[in-house]
């Protein structure tokens, strides 16, 4: 029988983005000066306040409030109107040292004896089902939003938009899980006060489906704009007027949209957030590997979805295990046991292996803190870093490297494909 499956996202405007992208912006100032930084950084954001609490340990000084402040306004918070403004909002922080007792589990002599920092289990999944090897649901729920900030921050086409907005996508798939048809799609935005209630609904539902939901399509795989129809039911500003949104709508904190973050509810979670953390977390470097891997598995023909998990110890070097589940999709036999053999012998899974690997000690993190950390493109892009005392450098970072297909012809070798 056929099912419904629903993915939801936000956009960089949403509360909670709001707080994980000045975590993100903190790590990668750190990283920028002392790739070796250890930090921790917890944001809260609401009404014309910041709050950063956190753990950091590193030689290098930064003037955190500007960097919450430059965050907040290249977002689009510029105005007093929105009571939530990069210019004038409080800024305080609560960062402190590191505790030793963690620092001692992960810090060694030797790089390669680098211990986890933290217990836990963490999940990386993939399918062939997009050329990006994500989830449809998800991956149209964020392009949905990112084109919305685009056309916001054109300012031509539709001319009263705000940050906060958020969308989810509803797909019907046939019984051997293929997608159908777009059931569902819902947008809500932020936006200007209008005059009249009723003509602003009626004006924004044409908007986003005459302007809005055109534009996301055109940039789709024929394959993908042929489940768009005339009969999906479209749900837009469904609770009405959206005027008061952002933190001073709902109060954002690091690391709650971690479904957002990850597989839009598909595969599977180890309840660990990223944001704010430095790769020497397996919650957020172990997320990206498993990631890696489980993509090139799919990329491979290993699988046409693949979950991939491995767990570990605080301090302890090797991981507890690795476990895989090709949902009874490898095409050749052998077993989802025996592949995890394997798996374990191709990819290194210690923590430094993985920071090596996969290039984590760069500044990398400010892009991945809205729109998705998985499925996005790999790019190299140039970096701009000031410290308060004038000094600046500017870097080459590699942006989402656990997205690279690097190790399809490994995979292929080691399974006979």
């Amino acid at each position: 029988m056929a099912y419904l499956f629903t993915s939801e996202s936000v956009s960089e405007g949403h509360p909670d983005k709001v707080a994980d992208q000045i975590s993100d912006a903190l790590i990668d100032n750190f990283l920028a000066f002392d790739k070796e930084s250890k930090v921790a950084c917890e944001t809260l954001v609401t009404t014309g306040q910041v709050i950063l609490a956190g753990e950091v340990k590193s030689h290098t000084y930064l003037d955190v409030q500007k960097i919450a402040r430059d965050t907040i306004n290249k977002i689009g918070y510029t105005k007093g109107e929105y009571m939530f403004d990069g210019n004038s909002c409080g800024v305080l922080s609560a960062i402190h040292e590191q505790s030793e007792d963690i620092n001692q589990g992960v810090d060694r002599g030797r790089k390669e004896e680098q211990g986890a920092g933290d217990q836990g289990m963490m999940f990386g999944y993939a399918t062939n089902e997009t050329e990006n090897f994500m989830p449809l649901a998800l991956d149209l729920s964020h392009r949905i939003l990112k084109e919305l900030a685009a056309l916001r921050r054109e300012n031509k086409e539709i001319t009263y938009l705000r940050p906060d907005s958020k969308s989810q996508v509803t797909i019907e798939y046939s019984d051997d899980n293929i997608p159908q048809r777009i059931d569902a799609i819902v947008v809500s935005t932020q936006h200007n006060d209008f005059a009249d209630d009723e003509t602003m609904l009626a004006k924004i539902r044409k908007d986003v489906v005459d302007i809005l939901i055109p534009r996301v399509v055109a940039k789709l795989p024929e394959s993908i704009q042929k489940l768009f129809n005339s009969n999906i039911k479209y749900h837009i500003n469904p609770t009405g007027k959206f005027v008061i949104g952002g933190p001073h709508g709902d109060t954002g904190l690091t690391g709650r949209k971690i479904i957002v973050d990850t597989y839009g509810g598909k595969g599977a979670h180890g309840g660990g957030a990223f944001s704010g953390k430095d790769p020497s977390k397996v919650d957020r470097s172990a997320a990206y590997a498993t990631r890696h891997i489980a993509k090139n598995l799919v990329a491979a023909g290993v699988a046409d979805e693949v979950l991939v998990q491995v767990s570990y110890a605080i301090g302890v070097v090797e991981p507890m295990g690795i476990f895989i589940d090709t949902y009874g999709t490898c095409p050749f036999n052998m077993t989802d046991g025996e592949i995890a053999e394997k798996v374990s012998e191709i990819f290194d899974m210690r923590p430094f292996a993985i920071e090596d690997r996969l290039k984590l000690r760069s500044p990398m993190y400010s892009e991945t803190a809205a729109y998705g950390h998985m499925g996005r493109q790999n790019e190299t892009v140039t970096k701009t870093f000031s410290q308060p005392n004038g000094e600046t450098i500017t870097l080459d970072v590699e942006l989402f490297t656990w997205e690279k297909l690097d190790y399809v012809d490994k995979v292929k070798a080691a399974f006979g494909l």
